[in-house]
């Protein structure tokens, strides 16, 4: 898919429309590039390698001159097949936009634009032709960085600040849609921090400027003639723009591109050691939190920076390194772009008030993000001090029994109260918890009853909170739920 860009114009007075394009887009034709790239297909196979079956002859009646053609033609090629011809492997080429940031060579795209290629071609704006090299990629923000071999000095773009660009700014796209070279559109920036569920850094620009298949890889530039974007796909039932495009912002993509011009052209990102959740509305009132904010801590990686530093399950993350965190998402860009073992500041939101922790960023390796560790380190097997149940919020609660370890496949190890039943219209049922689930803490405090759990429950009443948090665990994944106590 190909995109859409923002536009990037410092925070001043709104600038009125521009009577032309015309001056700007001159000026910068000359720094984007079509991207041709080759690759072979091999045919598709089913399971087991045998070749997908090929259509079955149309049936004529009997003595049908086309019978006899249509036979001819279905049993030529391979024997072994039927008669039917064996497809061949096949060159397919592709096409994608870029643009450069230095005068030497170096060109920047999407890294879906150059995937699986085996030959890279740049087309410049004079329809030069040169031969690409991949320097570098980063799978995760769909970056990569090619290298051309010129004689003489290329223009290049200039990299602009995409935070100070404001939704509504005038923003330039240019790049090769539908091969089509050297197509300059323009819209509006039409939003910000969009997640479209493409990776863990998701923080896109939204613009209606016209992206269409071929745009991807191309530069989205504000009106001083900076790329503020690199425009990466589109929303389309039809494959067509509808004024739906979606950009890399410069303030992910340029440190990315600095790290892979540097000489072993990888890609480091910051590691935290946490495994974070949504701050609702429930959650930041049974904390305490003035409004929903931050990043939920679920769970502690063993051994990692955050539990070093004294960050715990429960608290929220407000500020890392001196910036908000406005909610969840913004975190994991914040931390990856922290430069590695690196002291930082983090506020944490612990017990109703507001700290400082400082903390030494780790290196993220690829499996940190893949599993989630468990935080607490449980070593011993909880016995329940006796086999009786509450019901309290929907929920009917047991201490934990041989009997339900295996009923539910509980870990050896399981501590908490087990959930047995859920009432359908309860507020535990309306969050999704379900029988088998284990309570481990709640109010913040760890839970070795199911008597403890109703005292909880009763204490937020009297003091007048409106919901109280539970740490809950299902099958080793952790996480925290707000349950609603004016509807248990």
């Amino acid at each position: 898919m190909l995109l859409a860009v923002p536009v990037g114009l410092h925070p001043g007075a709104a600038r009125p429309a521009p009577d032309s394009f015309a001056d700007l887009a001159a000026k910068l034709l000359p720094s984007v590039v079509n991207i041709s790239t080759t690759q072979t297909v091999k045919p598709d196979r089913q399971s087991g390698g045998r070749e997908r079956p090929a259509p079955e002859m149309p049936q004529f009646p009997p003595g049908s001159p086309f019978e006899e053609f249509f036979k001819d033609f279905f049993n030529h090629g391979n024997p072994r097949s039927g008669g039917r011809p064996e497809a061949q492997p096949r060159k397919a080429t592709s096409m994608g936009s870029g643009f450069i940031i230095d005068p030497v060579g170096y060109i920047v795209t999407n890294n879906h634009v150059i995937s699986d290629a085996e030959e890279i071609n740049v087309i410049l704006h004079d329809n030069t032709q040169l031969k690409a090299e991949l320097i570098g990629k980063d799978t995760k923000t769909d970056i990569a960085l090619l290298k051309v071999k010129t004689d003489k000095p290329l223009t290049a773009a200039a990299w602009g600040d995409s935070d100070v660009s404001r939704v509504g700014d005038w923003v330039l796209a240019i790049g090769n849609p539908f091969g089509l070279g050297g197509t300059v559109t323009a819209g509006i920036l039409s939003a910000r921090q969009r997640d479209i569920n493409s990776g863990p850094y998701d923080d896109f620009l939204q613009t209606d400027a016209s992206i269409n298949r071929g745009n991807s890889g191309g530069p989205m530039f504000n009106m001083d003639g900076q790329v503020i974007g690199i425009n990466t796909a589109i929303y389309s039932p039809s494959g067509g723009s509808i004024g739906i495009g979606f950009a890399i912002p410069a303030a992910i993509a340029k440190p990315i591109v600095m790290q892979l011009l540097q000489p072993d052209h990888t890609v480091h990102r910051g590691w935290l050691g946490v495994r974070i959740q949504l701050v609702t509305d429930e959650i930041a009132e049974s904390l305490g939190l003035d409004k929903a904010r931050g990043a939920l801590v679920a769970s502690v990686s063993d051994n990692g920076p955050a539990q070093a530093a004294g960050i715990q399950a429960g608290d929220i993350i407000l500020k890392f390194d001196g910036r908000s965190v406005s909610d969840m998402k913004h975190l994991p860009r914040l931390v990856a772009e922290a430069s590695v073992n690196r002291q930082v500041a983090v506020s944490i939101w612990r017990k109703r008030k507001e700290s400082v922790l400082q903390v030494k960023v780790g290196k993220l390796e690829e499996t940190d993000q893949a599993n989630a560790p468990d935080p607490r380190g449980r070593n011993k097997s909880q016995k329940g001090e006796s086999s009786g149940t509450v019901t309290t919020l929907g929920l009917t609660l047991s201490n934990i029994t041989p009997e339900l370890k295996e009923k539910f496949s509980l870990t050896d190890d399981a501590k908490g109260v087990v959930v047995v039943e859920v009432a359908k219209d309860g507020p535990a049922a309306e969050k999704g918890l379900k029988a088998g689930d284990v309570i481990m803490e709640a109010a913040q405090e760890e839970i070795k009853s199911t008597t403890q759990v109703a005292t909880k429950v009763e204490d937020a009443k009297r003091s007048g909170r409106k919901s109280i948090l539970l740490l809950v665990e299902r099958q080793g994944d952790l996480r925290f739920v707000a349950l609603r106590l004016d509807q248990g």
